[in-house]
């Protein structure tokens, strides 16, 4: 299999390695999954936690790096996130070691083309080369758990990089929930893991629906990325709040019980943005290649097609 498709033994867990772990007790909780190396981003999620009456407790779930191949902005995009919670990537996985047949370790789906999937290996590479430079950080990155559980208002919220199976997981993808079987699947992985919130990223584009399950309504979110745009024509990236209090400017979500469950907007410096990708990744590159024409433009998807709440629960938008 293709380096960069396969997913490596060690990636993988199971829905009951959550059910014991101790639960990180808070009353705001910001996922953030997909930074990518976006320092404006990380810089406007920061406000954003301080903005919340008594703060947010701020959980990366992987990917923080991706673009940041410049040794300074290496250092300090990890600086910043190791000071909170965090969780390893994919890509924080492989950058820690030099063995390089996982590739980018994505997993990427068949829909995935190969020539995208080359340059994200060219990409791994770069950064693979940055984080040698720094082995301190990488150290630090090595040690990060692939999953956390945490609490808002007595409810259990699974926090991984891909799902309940992986840390490279596509089962949360937009497109494999379209599929009802797979969100009764998802309810039954909640069942197993004893949590009724799923916070997830890994896949770039945010989705977020509801299901039953043994223990009552439940809830997935997929942040998609929040150092990049999410959906079409807009420059903002996106992290999940999981809060007892409700969100400002959410750009949708529900009530589950005591929980306000919300999709924020990160509306960081978009010309400090495409100007910092530029230095590292000009016309030419792989990331380039891969990744402008998103971060000026926005992916082909809608926001309207990320929200599948259905059923019992309470919409806000």
């Amino acid at each position: 299999m293709q380096p960069g498709r396969s997913c490596p033994l060690h990636y993988r867990y199971g829905p009951e390695a959550l059910a014991p772990e101790r639960a990180l007790e808070c009353e705001t909780l910001y996922v953030v999954g997909g930074l990518y190396g976006n320092e404006a981003a990380l810089a406007e999620i920061l406000a954003m936690a301080d903005r919340e009456p008594g703060g947010a407790t701020l959980v990366f779930n992987g990917d923080h790096n991706w673009f940041d191949v410049d040794a300074g902005s290496f250092r300090r995009i990890n600086e910043g996130v190791l000071r909170h919670v965090a969780l390893r990537g994919n890509v924080e996985t492989e950058i820690a070691h030099d063995d390089d047949s996982a590739g980018c370790g994505c997993g990427y789906p068949a829909w995935v083309s190969d020539a995208e999937v080359e340059r994200s290996n060219a990409i791994i590479q770069a950064l693979r080369a940055t984080a040698r430079s720094c082995p301190e950080v990488r150290a630090a990155l090595a040690a990060l758990p692939m999953y956390r559980v945490a609490a808002v208002g007595g409810l259990r919220i699974a926090i991984v990089h891909g799902d309940l199976e992986s840390l490279a997981g596509w089962s949360y993808a937009q497109e494999v929930l379209e599929d009802s079987a797979q969100r009764k699947h998802v309810a039954r992985q909640c069942d197993r893991a004893g949590v009724r919130v799923i916070a997830s990223s890994h896949t770039c584009l945010p989705v977020a629906t509801g299901f039953d399950t043994p223990l009552g309504r439940g809830v997935l979110i997929n942040n998609g990325a929040a150092g990049m745009p999410n959906f079409h024509g807009t420059r903002h990236g996106v992290i999940t709040r999981i809060a007892l209090s409700p969100a400002r400017d959410a750009l949708y979500g529900c009530r589950l019980g005591p929980l306000h469950v919300d999709a924020l907007p990160v509306h960081y410096d978009h010309d400090a943005w495409v100007r910092a990708f530029l230095a590292s990744w000009p016309a030419g590159t792989p990331a380039h290649e891969s990744y402008y024409d998103r971060i000026t433009l926005g992916p082909r998807y809608e926001l309207s097609a990320a929200i599948r709440w259905g059923g019992a629960l309470s919409p806000v938008t």
